[in-house]
């Protein structure tokens, strides 16, 4: 397995040569895992992948060696060998299903390198309210059109984009999915829109495995007990095997079975298990409900979209330096200077990069400054008799805590503006403090 985390900043390494540019999986920001150099994608939790091969696998080789090698000579006409024909056949068909849900991207939306642009109306809005173009923050949620009726879109802090229609941010492999259904541990992936159809059918064919196994169980118990003409019960102490897989597949054709009735219902209304849970489309229209029929029709009869991401693609070199840069663009996030998290999924609050918040707040404390400064000037000018001590304590400790900050700022950066700009607010607060003194001195003279 290829972990991104560790190839993460490791520039041209992992390529054929130094001069190459990384492949996008080795640098990828989620939390998945590649395997086959970017070929197949998986969930972080991909290990639990294994436990549901082997919960298919085990009861299908003990009823392979303990009942269905024993029912090939009890049909006619040599029947008795599909009985395991089937059951091999069905359990491969079963695994590449698993395959092609858990190793396949799940609909996942590319990350933007920037925040996007505000629109014309945002930004009418924002600078009516007396803020400067450094101050404007992006709208939380945006209204968009679906079959006529209005639906919010929210905007992602982590993948600095406002999610399509449908889309949710998932916390455990830290992307946006089109479509996103639910995120299961039992694949260890996504379900969204690329593998929603291919899940269903998994679960599905899971059941009727289950209930595959379970009746030739049955069916081979029968014929033990009508060969000895005992009782049904001495026939279940002759192969406990059959007694075991019975158990088994009555416990898990509950948990499959049941997935599949209520899947099969959220895709007669064309419900998602994230949307059925949050927004309970039974108390309100549902916009992407088309009927039964055009349901079914959407998710087994059109064509599975493409991918948006090309895993194996080398990173373009402009697209590295705008990452490793990392650029503001004069806008807040709507969550800029608050811990950003995905309330929808519990996701944990993760902190802004430290660059791309320092610039952010140096342009929150430039603004603030100046309206400090407007104030202080208001002050001045309408009492000229003022001394230093007479100015509000609030309004000084207000203006010290700011040039504190300013300060603080300037020597993390360590750039040479931010010490001249120290220096020019020393000066003007000295200028400032011996104007205030000589007022002070004249009004006393008078």
């Amino acid at each position: 397995m290829y972990a991104p985390q560790s190839s993460r900043g490791a520039g041209g390494s992992g390529s054929g040569s130094a001069g190459e540019q990384p492949r996008v999986y080795q640098v990828w920001r989620g939390s998945n895992e590649f395997l086959l150099q970017g070929r197949f994608i998986f969930g972080p939790d991909v290990r639990s992948l294994f436990l549901t091969i082997f919960l298919i696998l085990a009861p299908v080789l003990v009823f392979c060696i303990f009942v269905a090698s024993h029912l090939i000579n009890d049909f006619p006409d040599h029947w008795g060998i599909s009985v395991m024909v089937v059951v091999v056949v069905f359990t491969v068909y079963d695994l590449t299903l698993l395959l092609l849900t858990s190793g396949r991207d799940p609909g996942i939306v590319p990350r933007n390198t920037h925040p996007p642009e505000p629109e014309p109306s945002d930004l009418n809005n924002d600078t009516g309210n007396g803020q400067t173009p450094q101050q404007l923050r992006l709208p939380r949620t945006k209204d968009v059109y679906v079959n006529g009726v209005i639906v919010k879109v929210k905007y992602c802090d982590t993948c600095m984009l406002y999610r399509p229609p449908r889309c949710s941010h998932c916390s455990i492999c830290n992307n946006c999915v089109e479509r996103f259904d639910h995120h299961c541990p039992w694949v260890g992936q996504c379900i969204g829109l690329r593998n929603y159809r291919f899940f269903y059918m998994f679960v599905f064919s899971t059941t009727l495995l289950c209930l595959y196994v379970f009746g030739f169980c049955w069916v081979y118990i029968i014929k033990i007990r009508n060969a000895e003409d005992s009782s049904i019960w001495k026939a279940m102490l002759k192969t406990p095997a059959s007694m075991v897989l019975i158990i088994y597949c009555f416990i898990c054709v509950w948990f499959v079975g049941g997935l599949s009735v209520f899947h099969f219902y959220l895709i007669s209304t064309n419900q998602t298990t994230y949307e059925n849970f949050r927004y309970r489309y039974d108390r309100r229209a549902n916009p992407h409900n088309r009927g039964v029929v055009n349901n079914f029709l959407e998710i087994f009869c059109t064509a599975v979209p493409a991918s948006k991401n090309n895993f194996r693609a080398r990173v373009p070199v402009d697209q590295g330096l705008q990452q490793s840069r990392a650029p503001t663009r004069g806008f807040m996030s709507p969550n800029m200077g608050k811990p950003v998290g995905d309330l929808e999924l519990g996701r944990k609050p993760v902190s802004w990069d430290e660059p791309r918040s320092a610039a952010d707040i140096r342009d929150l404390e430039v603004g603030m400054g100046g309206m400090l400064d407007e104030k202080e000037g208001r002050i001045t000018h309408a009492s000229p008799d003022l001394s230093r001590e007479a100015l509000p304590a609030e309004l000084m400790e207000g203006r010290a805590g700011m040039h504190s900050r300013r300060s603080s700022w300037g020597h993390r950066s360590g750039t040479s503006e931010s010490m001249d700009s120290i220096a020019v607010q020393m000066g003007t607060e000295a200028t400032w403090g011996s104007i205030s003194s000589g007022h002070g001195t004249t009004s006393g003279t008078h």
